[in-house]
């Protein structure tokens, strides 16, 4: 509420780069609540400014951060097919769908599934990793993005200083100058 309140005169301007590529941004804070459950955060974008953002805690423990943030994208990937699924019931041709996330072991299993799992992470259960049949199935790209600039780090820790205003002023589309 504090945030709300102190950014209340702070424009958001939504600008829409295409309306055929829709770009999320998928992240999770490892074990941060008091039961050792894992938060997500999602955000989505067409241009600059996010449209959509959620921000939930898992709902169950995860043995990794990788885990955690296969079972992110595993929630999130709900709104991202329904997002997709709506927007060509508009009549908009959607020509991509990109997930951004900052974890190279976690975009590995989900774009090769069980098959590139090691000791570490064969206990990941496999009604994750439909998230590998719809990259397959072409209906969604997995791309790799530094922690620094993820926006979805936004919707799952607090943050302070520099890190919490350049995300503050990427997902609301603010330039300060």
């Amino acid at each position: 509420m504090r945030y709300l309140r102190a950014n209340k005169l702070m424009p958001l301007t939504l600008e829409a780069d295409s309306t055929n590529v829709i770009k999320w941004w998928v992240d999770a804070a490892y074990a941060i609540h008091s039961d050792m459950r894992s938060h997500i955060g999602g955000t989505m974008s067409m241009g600059k400014a996010v449209i959509y953002g959620t921000s939930t805690r898992q709902k169950l423990s995860t043995k990794s951060l990788t885990e955690a943030k296969i079972i992110a994208l595993s929630d999130v990937l709900q709104q991202v097919v329904w997002t997709r699924y709506f927007l060509e019931a508009q009549g908009y041709i959607m020509s991509d769908y990109i997930v951004y996330q900052d974890n190279q072991s976690a975009i590995l299993l989900e774009k090769h599934g069980k098959a590139s799992s090691s000791k570490r992470t064969r206990h990941i259960n496999i009604r994750y990793f439909f998230v590998c049949d719809r990259i397959h199935n072409k209906e969604l790209s997995v791309v790799y993005c530094p922690t620094l600039q993820m926006l979805a780090d936004h919707f799952t820790k607090p943050l302070q200083g520099s890190q919490f205003q350049i995300l503050r002023n990427r997902t609301r589309n603010y330039n300060p100058d």
